[in-house]
């Protein structure tokens, strides 16, 4: 499907995305880029991957404080990333948590064909739906589907300031916010299939569940999760069954399949939720080579000269390079 872009923040939807992307996240930063003209393994062949860890509490996703609590050392760790991807431009896709970007699928009768007018109606509806100020927020839309009696918008929205803390980041390693896309956003764009799909993304904070048809989105889902192991697992748990319900409602028949991304992998996640029914895949593969990392002290379980990408899935940077100019 297609994406929702940002040129400096969510809002512009015009041309395709940089060949570059960095996903920041609490366990540290990935960065990917698609090899160019003239480079090696270019013409389709798999990006390149980099990744720097975070020590605990540099970031801390939310819609309320400040998120960067260490902003030079987070620039620093998005400049060495990037500079081992060696990206063709200064524009990158910045990837972001999905807690800090509030994601709706909406209904209208009609909606302004320039986006001008577009904006103020999306404004206006929403400002009963988020708890910040949406006057002064990130917002960037897509018209999912329309005809002469309705219109199903799919729309991002972000705290101006928490956005402005990103991007500062991002311009002081050097770079420039091309786009700006929550992770399970950039995710989808990973999935290569007109046929509905049922996926799921895993954060340390949040479940993401989404359920795509075509070009359609049917659902999109966040759940804050709480601390306490058992009761995360329930809410996990409950968070898979009530989206599986939903497909089934919407679609007609119990999915088979639920493909995943987040900080386990599939089959890890398949033991959590115990669905014999549903067979758990990676939305996108890690990467057996193309992979570059310094490797520190701490890396204990880490031979000397094996690439490390973190716990971090792949899926959003790589989605972000789908489509990539």
């Amino acid at each position: 499907m297609n994406s929702i872009l940002s040129k400096a923040k969510l809002g512009s939807q015009l041309g395709a995305r940089p060949p570059a992307a960095v996903e920041l996240s609490p366990q540290g930063v990935l960065a990917a880029a698609s090899p160019g003209p003239g480079q090696p393994h270019h013409g389709g062949q798999a990006p390149v991957y980099a990744f720097e860890p975070l020590p605990p509490g540099f970031l801390v996703p939310g819609i309320g404080e400040p998120n960067l609590r260490a902003p030079e050392a987070i620039a620093a760790a998005i400049r060495s990333a990037l500079g081992q991807v060696s990206p063709r431009t200064r524009a990158v896709t910045v990837v972001l948590p999905d807690t800090v970007v509030r994601v709706f699928v909406l209904d209208f009768d009609s909606l302004p064909g320039r986006a001008a007018e577009a904006y103020p109606v999306l404004r206006f509806r929403l400002r009963k739906m988020i708890p910040f100020d949406v006057e002064h927020a990130g917002l960037s839309y897509q018209i999912l589907a329309a005809d002469k009696t309705e219109c199903k918008v799919l729309a991002a929205v972000i705290p101006g300031p928490i956005l402005a803390e990103y991007e500062a980041a991002v311009r002081a390693a050097g770079y420039e916010p091309g786009a700006v896309l929550p992770s399970s956003l950039a995710a989808l764009e990973a999935i290569d299939s007109l046929e509905a799909v049922l996926g799921a993304n895993l954060s340390g904070l949040a479940l993401t569940t989404f359920i795509t048809n075509g070009q359609d989105l049917l659902l999109y889902r966040t759940l804050d999760l709480p601390e306490d192991p058992d009761l995360r697992l329930q809410e996990v748990q409950r968070g898979i069954a009530v989206a599986a319900a939903y497909y089934e409602d919407k679609l007609g028949a119990r999915p088979s399949r639920l493909q995943f991304s987040g900080n386990y992998g599939a089959g890890e996640f398949a033991r959590w939720i115990d669905d014999p029914s549903l067979a758990v895949v990676d939305l996108a593969q890690r990467p057996e080579t193309r992979a570059v990392t310094t490797l520190h002290p701490t890396d204990k379980d880490l031979s000397v000269g094996t690439p490390a990408l973190g716990s971090t899935s792949i899926a959003g940077v790589a989605g972000a390079l789908a489509g990539s100019r």
